[in-house]
Protein backbone atom coordinates (compact mmCIF):
# COMPACT_ATOMS: atom_id res chain seq x y z
CA UNK A 1 0.00 0.00 0.00
CA UNK A 2 0.94 3.42 -0.90
CA UNK A 3 2.35 6.02 1.99
CA UNK A 4 -0.63 8.19 0.64
CA UNK A 5 -3.15 5.54 0.67
CA UNK A 6 -2.38 4.66 4.03
CA UNK A 7 -2.39 8.04 4.93
CA UNK A 8 -5.62 8.75 3.78
CA UNK A 9 -7.09 5.36 5.64
CA UNK A 10 -5.72 6.99 8.63
CA UNK A 11 -7.71 10.14 8.32
CA UNK A 12 -9.98 10.28 11.47
CA UNK A 13 -13.77 11.26 10.47
CA UNK A 14 -14.40 12.13 13.72
CA UNK A 15 -15.27 15.81 13.16
CA UNK A 16 -17.55 18.13 15.48
CA UNK A 17 -21.19 18.78 15.22
CA UNK A 18 -19.92 22.39 14.54
CA UNK A 19 -17.69 21.38 11.44
CA UNK A 20 -20.17 18.96 10.28
CA UNK A 21 -22.70 21.73 10.06
CA UNK A 22 -20.19 24.00 8.00
CA UNK A 23 -19.43 21.26 5.70
CA UNK A 24 -23.01 19.78 5.28
CA UNK A 25 -23.96 21.97 2.42
CA UNK A 26 -21.32 21.13 0.02
CA UNK A 27 -21.84 17.11 0.55
CA UNK A 28 -25.85 18.24 -0.51
CA UNK A 29 -24.29 19.92 -3.66
CA UNK A 30 -22.24 17.01 -4.28
CA UNK A 31 -24.93 14.88 -3.85
CA UNK A 32 -27.18 16.27 -5.82
CA UNK A 33 -24.66 16.74 -8.53
CA UNK A 34 -24.40 13.09 -8.65
CA UNK A 35 -27.89 12.13 -8.50
CA UNK A 36 -28.51 14.54 -11.82
CA UNK A 37 -25.64 12.83 -13.36
CA UNK A 38 -23.49 15.41 -13.61
CA UNK A 39 -19.78 16.06 -12.70
CA UNK A 40 -19.52 18.20 -9.64
CA UNK A 41 -16.82 20.71 -10.10
CA UNK A 42 -15.44 22.20 -6.31
CA UNK A 43 -13.21 25.63 -7.05
CA UNK A 44 -11.77 25.97 -3.79
CA UNK A 45 -11.05 29.85 -3.06
CA UNK A 46 -9.20 31.85 -0.70
CA UNK A 47 -6.89 35.46 -1.59
CA UNK A 48 -3.52 34.42 -2.59
CA UNK A 49 -4.48 30.87 -4.28
CA UNK A 50 -1.11 29.68 -1.97
CA UNK A 51 -2.13 27.34 0.83
CA UNK A 52 -5.20 26.44 2.45
CA UNK A 53 -7.47 26.77 -1.29
CA UNK A 54 -4.17 24.68 -2.77
CA UNK A 55 -4.85 21.98 0.07
CA UNK A 56 -8.60 21.75 -0.85
CA UNK A 57 -8.20 21.16 -4.08
CA UNK A 58 -5.56 18.52 -3.68
CA UNK A 59 -7.15 16.67 -1.04
CA UNK A 60 -10.80 16.76 -2.35
CA UNK A 61 -9.47 15.46 -5.71
CA UNK A 62 -7.27 12.41 -3.73
CA UNK A 63 -9.86 11.53 -1.30
CA UNK A 64 -12.56 11.34 -4.06
CA UNK A 65 -10.92 9.57 -6.23
CA UNK A 66 -9.43 7.39 -3.22
CA UNK A 67 -13.41 6.17 -2.56
CA UNK A 68 -14.54 6.44 -6.45
CA UNK A 69 -16.22 9.71 -6.10
CA UNK A 70 -15.69 11.57 -9.36
CA UNK A 71 -15.02 15.05 -8.52
CA UNK A 72 -13.78 17.67 -11.00
CA UNK A 73 -11.53 20.19 -8.37
CA UNK A 74 -10.28 23.44 -8.89
CA UNK A 75 -8.70 26.72 -6.77
CA UNK A 76 -7.84 30.38 -7.60
CA UNK A 77 -7.78 33.58 -5.63
CA UNK A 78 -8.49 36.83 -5.59
CA UNK A 79 -4.67 38.04 -6.06
CA UNK A 80 -1.96 36.08 -7.89
CA UNK A 81 1.21 35.40 -5.51
CA UNK A 82 3.06 31.67 -5.86
CA UNK A 83 1.81 28.17 -4.09
CA UNK A 84 3.74 28.64 -0.60
CA UNK A 85 6.94 26.12 -0.63
CA UNK A 86 5.36 24.50 2.87
CA UNK A 87 2.33 23.87 0.98
CA UNK A 88 3.83 21.35 -1.63
CA UNK A 89 6.40 20.08 1.47
CA UNK A 90 3.31 18.81 3.69
CA UNK A 91 1.84 17.17 0.36
CA UNK A 92 5.13 15.72 0.21
CA UNK A 93 5.16 14.10 3.43
CA UNK A 94 1.90 13.10 3.32
CA UNK A 95 2.74 11.07 0.42
CA UNK A 96 2.01 13.20 -2.88
CA UNK A 97 4.11 13.04 -5.96
CA UNK A 98 5.28 16.35 -6.75
CA UNK A 99 7.28 17.69 -9.65
CA UNK A 100 8.00 21.30 -10.13
CA UNK A 101 7.28 21.97 -13.80
CA UNK A 102 9.32 25.77 -13.68
CA UNK A 103 11.13 28.13 -11.54
CA UNK A 104 9.63 31.38 -12.36
CA UNK A 105 8.33 33.81 -10.08
CA UNK A 106 4.97 32.03 -9.60
CA UNK A 107 6.02 28.18 -10.24
CA UNK A 108 3.92 25.45 -11.65
CA UNK A 109 3.86 22.09 -9.83
CA UNK A 110 2.58 18.69 -11.20
CA UNK A 111 0.66 16.69 -8.42
CA UNK A 112 -0.05 13.09 -10.24
CA UNK A 113 -0.93 10.29 -8.24
CA UNK A 114 -2.51 6.49 -10.32
CA UNK A 115 -5.97 8.32 -11.01
CA UNK A 116 -5.83 12.01 -11.26
CA UNK A 117 -2.96 14.74 -12.21
CA UNK A 118 -3.32 18.28 -11.00
CA UNK A 119 -0.96 21.14 -11.64
CA UNK A 120 -0.63 23.83 -8.64
CA UNK A 121 0.13 27.60 -9.06
CA UNK A 122 -1.51 30.67 -8.21
CA UNK A 123 -4.07 32.05 -9.86
CA UNK A 124 -7.18 34.00 -9.90
CA UNK A 125 -10.51 31.87 -8.88
CA UNK A 126 -11.80 33.02 -12.71
CA UNK A 127 -8.82 31.96 -14.37
CA UNK A 128 -8.73 30.17 -17.65
CA UNK A 129 -7.99 26.53 -16.22
CA UNK A 130 -11.52 26.99 -14.18
CA UNK A 131 -14.64 26.49 -15.12
CA UNK A 132 -16.72 29.30 -15.97
CA UNK A 133 -20.32 27.77 -14.81
CA UNK A 134 -21.82 25.12 -13.32
CA UNK A 135 -19.39 24.65 -10.14
CA UNK A 136 -19.42 25.49 -6.33
CA UNK A 137 -17.45 27.75 -5.05
CA UNK A 138 -15.69 26.69 -1.89
CA UNK A 139 -14.55 29.79 0.34
CA UNK A 140 -11.61 28.65 2.28
CA UNK A 141 -10.55 32.40 4.06
CA UNK A 142 -12.75 35.01 5.67
CA UNK A 143 -11.13 37.64 3.66
CA UNK A 144 -12.02 35.94 0.47
CA UNK A 145 -15.32 35.45 0.86
CA UNK A 146 -15.58 39.36 2.78
CA UNK A 147 -13.83 40.76 -0.48
CA UNK A 148 -14.90 38.77 -3.08
CA UNK A 149 -18.81 39.05 -2.71
CA UNK A 150 -19.58 37.48 -6.65
CA UNK A 151 -18.03 34.80 -8.23
CA UNK A 152 -19.80 34.35 -11.70
CA UNK A 153 -20.64 31.55 -12.76
CA UNK A 154 -20.81 29.83 -9.65
CA UNK A 155 -24.55 27.83 -8.61
CA UNK A 156 -23.62 27.74 -4.76
CA UNK A 157 -21.06 29.66 -2.84
CA UNK A 158 -19.92 27.61 0.92
CA UNK A 159 -17.69 29.34 3.10
CA UNK A 160 -15.68 26.57 4.62
CA UNK A 161 -13.17 28.59 6.48
CA UNK A 162 -9.64 27.83 8.13
CA UNK A 163 -6.99 29.42 10.65
CA UNK A 164 -4.15 30.84 7.38
CA UNK A 165 -1.08 28.77 7.85
CA UNK A 166 0.76 31.55 6.91
CA UNK A 167 0.52 33.37 10.63
CA UNK A 168 3.19 30.48 11.59
CA UNK A 169 5.65 30.86 8.72
CA UNK A 170 9.49 31.58 9.58
CA UNK A 171 8.32 30.24 13.64
CA UNK A 172 9.60 27.11 15.65
CA UNK A 173 5.65 26.03 14.71
CA UNK A 174 5.89 26.24 11.16
CA UNK A 175 6.16 22.72 10.24
CA UNK A 176 3.39 21.73 12.76
CA UNK A 177 0.74 24.05 11.60
CA UNK A 178 0.93 23.34 7.97
CA UNK A 179 0.52 19.92 9.04
CA UNK A 180 -2.14 20.40 11.52
CA UNK A 181 -4.00 22.57 8.74
CA UNK A 182 -3.26 20.25 6.00
CA UNK A 183 -4.83 17.14 8.10
CA UNK A 184 -8.40 19.04 9.42
CA UNK A 185 -8.71 19.72 5.24
CA UNK A 186 -8.01 16.23 4.79
CA UNK A 187 -10.46 15.31 7.63
CA UNK A 188 -12.99 17.36 6.99
CA UNK A 189 -12.83 16.27 2.95
CA UNK A 190 -12.77 12.74 3.83
CA UNK A 191 -15.61 13.43 5.70
CA UNK A 192 -17.48 15.12 2.83
CA UNK A 193 -16.89 12.09 0.50
CA UNK A 194 -17.88 9.65 3.14
CA UNK A 195 -21.56 11.30 3.40
CA UNK A 196 -21.69 11.02 -0.62
CA UNK A 197 -23.79 7.72 -1.62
Amino acid sequence: MSHLKSYIEQLTTDISLERQNVLLPLVNYIQSKRSKGEMPQLNFICTHNSRRSQLGQVWMQAIGSFYGIDLACFSGGVEITACAQQTIKVLINSGFNIAELNFNINPKFRVHQDSFDITLFSKLFDDEVNPKDKFAAIMTCDHAEANCPFVPGCELRIPITYVDPKLYDDTPQESEEYLRRSDQIAAEMKWVISKIS
